[in-house]
């Protein structure tokens, strides 16, 4: 890197200069701290969001929602319950957050869940549109959530079922029986997460190599990673960057 003042006196020609307060060594290193700035609009704080400054999120707890929830949200909890018997022992809690309905499903009862909502007259929930992992590291002793996504084509509405497992025993049964569409899906939550789905007509990997080791998208899992090379630059792993200086 050069300087515009850092010239010799008979060509002309910029000398490289070393960058003030660069690092050259990795590790990442924290940046030095310093007093919070203050943004546009009121806001507080350094802005830095790369997770460098340590910053920890806030999570609000999730709390079961109260009666009546409103739009259609009561109509499907009630067309459940008198569908499914076992309605007080497999649904854990109902929760209504961000204008959407989420009932908490004992692990073990999902499937059974799945198969009412998709058959009894007054749900119709007829297609499952995607099974995603989450890893609540840290807030939950269940850490590993799997959300299952219904829409029900007949009604028009939406529904998310979610159910909790634990990193020790991530066991729940497949829902392919139910939904043909979560084959894949299932695939992809048991390779990155690690969740096991019994009764999985092929469970094995779908995006890592089959001998591949752990799970990528779990939190505790290491950044590592290659050095990539582009347009003639090597771009290291995360583990191996300089903090933003």
């Amino acid at each position: 890197m050069t300087s515009p003042n850092d010239r010799n006196n008979d060509g002309g020609v910029p000398v490289p200069t070393t960058p003030v307060g660069a690092s050259g060594t990795a590790p990442a290193e924290y940046p030095p701290a310093g007093p919070a700035g203050r943004g546009m609009f009121g806001n507080q704080g350094t802005g830095d969001v790369s997770g460098y400054g340590g910053l920890v999120r806030q999570r609000k707890p999730i709390e079961e929602a109260t009666r009546p929830y409103g739009g259609y949200f009561d109509e499907v909890r009630d067309a459940l319950e008198e569908a499914y018997p076992a309605f007080g022992d497999a649904i854990e809690k109902v929760v209504v957050d961000r204008g959407e309905l989420t009932l908490h499903v004992r692990p073990e009862r999902i499937a059974e869940v799945c198969q009412v909502m998709r058959d009894d007259l007054s749900l119709r929930f007829e297609l499952l549109s995607s099974v995603s992992g989450v890893d609540y590291l840290g807030a939950d002793a269940r850490r590993l959530h799997v959300v299952y996504q219904l829409t029900s084509m007949t009604y028009r509405r939406q529904v998310r079922l979610e159910a909790a497992v634990s990193a020790e025993d991530p066991h729940l049964p497949s829902v392919t029986a139910v939904y043909p569409t979560a084959d894949w899906q299932e695939r992809e939550t048991y390779d990155m997460f690690g969740i096991v789905f019994d009764g999985h007509p092929n469970l094995t990997r779908i995006l890592m190599p089959d001998d591949w080791e752990g799970h990528p998208q779990r939190k505790d899992y290491p950044l590592g990673g290659v050095p990539v090379e582009y347009k003639g630059a090597e771009i290291p792993p995360p583990d191996r960057r300089r903090s933003y200086q």
